[in-house]
């Protein structure tokens, strides 16, 4: 819930100015009320216009929530499905993020799922429990097909807006766990082919460290993405990791 309507559109235009396009994937997610300016200003590009949410239904007497279709009808491609402070704050649970991940890829939408876990439950030991069972709840039944647009973004809830960050080898810990579950919902092809990215407080000083693990293909950027320096500098050390990795 940050940005007005010409700070919005000043931040995409940023963005484009990044040098990145065409090298990297990107995608902003913009508050509703802006992203028909936002996706004006981005034009053709090839950087993706996204929504922050998608209501669990296609239609209906749901006063205040916005649909996936609404969301392809503004030109969005992508959605973020079950972030940190929507599970946490708002208490959305997984069979309830398992429906709005579902209607999103019907609708042909991207989705970015979130899983993470919080600080008592990684004191505890249980971290990568309770991301596997966030996977599983999301993921349910759908098949391998249906899923193959779906983004896993991994948020530690304890390094969201705290600026305590998880060290590049917390992140490729989780990132290699995740994979595992995926390979054991579908297959081991599965798995390597989905892009697991991390969200927790990645800044222009430690995204390349982040970014340069195996298992890590990118990140989802919070309060950085709000200054338009910070955020053109994390896309180039994601274009940077891309060219070291071989272009994988």
């Amino acid at each position: 819930m940050n940005t007005d309507l010409a700070s919005g559109a000043e931040l995409a235009d940023a963005l484009l100015a990044a040098g990145t396009e065409g090298v990297i994937d990107a995608a902003v997610y913009p508050p509703f009320p802006y992203l028909f300016t936002v996706g004006r200003t981005l034009g053709h590009s090839d950087v993706l216009l996204g929504g922050q949410d998608c209501a669990a239904e296609a239609s209906g007497a749901f006063t205040g929530q916005v649909s996936a279709d609404m969301l392809c009808d503004l030109g969005c491609r992508s959605v973020i499905i079950g972030h940190s402070e929507r599970r946490h704050g708002l208490q959305e649970g997984d069979e309830l993020l398992h429906q709005k991940l579902a209607i999103a890829l019907e609708s042909g939408l991207q989705a970015v799922l979130c899983v993470g876990e919080t600080l008592s439950q990684r004191d505890d030991g249980l971290a990568e429990a309770v991301v596997a069972k966030q996977l599983r709840g999301c993921f349910g039944t759908l098949t391998a097909e249906t899923a193959d647009r779906v983004v896993v973004a991994y948020e530690p809830v304890w390094a969201i807006g705290t600026g305590r960050t998880a060290t590049p080898q917390d992140a490729q810990a989780m990132h290699s766990s995740i994979r595992g579950v995926l390979a054991d919902l579908y297959d081991s092809r599965f798995a390597a082919q989905t892009r697991i990215i991390y969200g927790g407080s990645v800044n222009a000083k430690n995204a390349r460290a982040i970014f340069a693990e195996p298992d890590v293909d990118g990140g989802l950027i919070g309060g950085a993405s709000l200054k338009a320096e910070d955020f053109a500098s994390i896309c180039r050390a994601a274009a940077e990791a891309w060219s070291a990795a071989g272009g994988h």
